[in-house]
């Protein structure tokens, strides 16, 4: 089997939702952090197989987001580019379709990636609206049309939040906050654990940016038509934030007797990461020294109104496929969806009687030390842009791993719809 490694990566700042990035496209934004990591690494683009990009809620003007990126990047126009889609985990989905392709013999260097601009996602008419607009299309007399005038309703310029639709489990029924209060009350997590563990991302976010751990990273954005406003930085880290604060904010998903608030959730974020994926003998035969090596990986798939609980599925079947335990894992990134979901996951790996409740096993998973878990804060503050997610947490892993000389780490996330990802890094 051949050795597939990460070459290096780089990731646009992770803007909130309506804010500095609101008027920048997908494409654009998957374009500027795929051309800056090609002059990076200096690569020439000529030597890519293939562009693979993840993204979630595919823009209309770009269908085939991956080849809109390559394109507006400047990669050569005979270079192929795809699109994949598997919720959160799309963009390592995107690695691991590369990682097919370079067993097979079918290429050695992949572009891969992840980009969301849910600031984007856009409105939609309602039926009623959609029907009316179709009947006015279909009148060949004024006199129709103008009767058909008469009819508007203020019922037709309520609009469907795109946004909204796509954090909803279609065949649930459940916005991804609701499943979130299923695990908090299932598994008996407060609204003060979670608080704690919100306000402990934002502290170690806050550190490792004034650190200038996040810059290693991140690369600056310039704002555009002008372009002269630079953004270089993640734009959700509160600093100083405090249990008062977050003690404050009411319940979104269920109003009177949650415990889900926007404070103990990840926020909704625009952003894109690209890595550079290649078979690791021609990655050395060109003088780049590989952030990692990919080990394994694992989906796993599971009830969608419990889809927090993906991680604990996919570590399971990684750890089986890399013949590792838990104890064998220095470092890990869990995507924070929700500060329930994480408590949750915790919760079972920790524990023998949950592991064999959910995984059928007859000893506990394994105890995730707290120090090893997130080290540079997650999603509740650094946000999470669901198709570049996954590139993320496997960029922050693999930079830290090379950062503090740890052989091992784990990458994992859940995703909307009931399913997990886990991939399992090395150190060379």
């Amino acid at each position: 089997m051949k050795n597939v490694v990460i070459v290096d990566g780089i990731r646009t700042p992770f803007i909130k939702f309506g804010t500095d990035f609101k008027d920048i496209p997908a494409h654009e934004l998957g374009a500027f952090a795929a051309r800056e990591l090609l002059e990076k690494l200096d690569f020439n683009p000529e030597e890519l197989d293939e562009v693979i990009i993840g993204n979630v809620a595919q823009p209309p003007e770009a269908i085939n987001i991956a080849r809109n990126i390559a394109l507006l990047a400047g990669i050569p126009q005979n270079i192929p580019a795809f699109s994949v889609q598997r919720n959160c985990v799309s963009s390592m989905e995107a690695i691991s379709e590369a990682w097919y392709r370079i067993q097979a013999g079918h290429g050695i260097a992949y572009l891969c990636g992840g980009v969301e601009s849910m600031s984007k996602i856009p409105l939609f008419l309602n039926s009623q609206a959609a029907e009316w607009i179709g009947k006015l299309y279909k009148a060949k007399s004024i006199g129709r049309r103008l009767a058909l005038f008469t009819k508007i309703k203020m019922s037709f310029f309520k609009p469907v939040v795109g946004l909204q639709l796509g954090l909803t489990d279609g065949y649930s029924g459940l916005n991804m906050g609701e499943t979130a209060e299923i695990l908090a009350r299932e598994f008996k997590i407060s609204r003060g654990e979670q608080d704690q563990y919100s306000m402990e991302s934002h502290i170690k976010a806050e550190k490792a940016m004034k650190n200038g751990i996040l810059a290693e990273e991140i690369m600056p954005v310039p704002i555009p038509p002008q372009y002269d406003q630079i953004i270089s930085m993640d734009n959700g880290i509160r600093p100083g934030q405090s249990m008062e604060a977050l003690a404050k904010l009411k319940p979104v998903f269920d109003r009177y007797n949650g415990t889900v608030t926007a404070g103990n959730s990840s926020q909704i974020t625009d952003g894109a990461v690209m890595l550079l994926v290649m078979e690791e003998d021609r990655a050395r035969s060109m003088g780049y020294q590989p952030l990692g090596r990919i080990n394994t990986f694992a989906y796993a798939a599971l009830d969608p109104s419990k889809m927090g609980l993906g991680p604990i599925y996919s570590t399971l079947k990684a750890l089986n496929h890399s013949g590792m335990k838990m104890k064998d894992i220095q470092l890990i990134e869990m995507n924070e969806a929700f500060a329930a979901q994480i408590l949750a996951n915790l919760r079972i790996f920790d524990s023998k009687e949950l592991s064999n409740e959910y995984l059928g096993l007859d000893h506990a998973l394994g105890t995730i030390d707290p120090s090893i878990l997130n080290v540079n804060g997650g999603a509740i503050a650094l946000g999470h842009p669901v198709g570049a997610s996954a590139g993320r947490l496997t960029l922050t892993l693999l930079k830290q791993m090379k950062r503090t000389g740890k052989e091992t780490g784990v990458a994992t996330l859940c995703a909307g719809g009931g399913q997990g990802a886990t991939f399992i890094f090395e150190n060379i």
